[in-house]
């Protein structure tokens, strides 16, 4: 099965691509290798939510807006390359704006993990950082890059 018939089986639609907020593109292909620019949970246009992890916004809800993300990742990469064209996941790094004592990130970004093993199955286990930073762009809770391996 196709990664965009899993997506409709799953009934998730991709997302318009995310416009950059500043100097850069959403993605990039270098030979087999597609590399995403940090993804917000934009939903819309409109970033869905601002605040800190485990003050201002609850971790189930930051997990939430990490799936977000991955999906407005998957958007850049089918704008460049198509989505069927991916033929493994490589890596997550995951951005959590955290509360002082907050150490959950690596739950939160099971959001984005767990929905690119929806799409992908085995093709979607990926090599993984979860990181807590004090600020993200824009106020953001979450914010992430993907690395996928496309064919030729």
């Amino acid at each position: 099965m196709s990664h965009t018939a899993r997506l409709a089986e799953l009934g998730v639609e991709l997302p318009e691509v995310a416009a950059p907020v500043a100097a850069y593109v959403p993605a990039v292909r270098s030979g087999q290798w597609v590399y995403t620019s940090g993804q917000l949970p934009f939903v819309a246009g409109s970033l869905a939510a601002t605040g800190k992890v485990g003050a201002d916004v609850s971790p189930e809800e930051a997990k939430a807006h990490a799936r977000t993300c991955a999906l407005n990742a998957l958007a850049a990469v089918d704008a460049l390359v198509g989505l069927d064209s991916v033929v493994r996941v490589v890596k997550l790094v995951g951005f959590v704006a955290s509360a002082e004592g907050f150490t959950g990130q690596p739950a939160v970004i099971n959001g984005a993990s767990e929905l690119l093993g929806e799409v992908f199955g085995e093709a979607g286990r990926h090599a993984r950082s979860a990181v807590g930073v004090a600020e993200l762009p824009l106020g953001a809770p979450v914010e992430l890059e993907l690395v996928v391996e496309i064919g030729e």
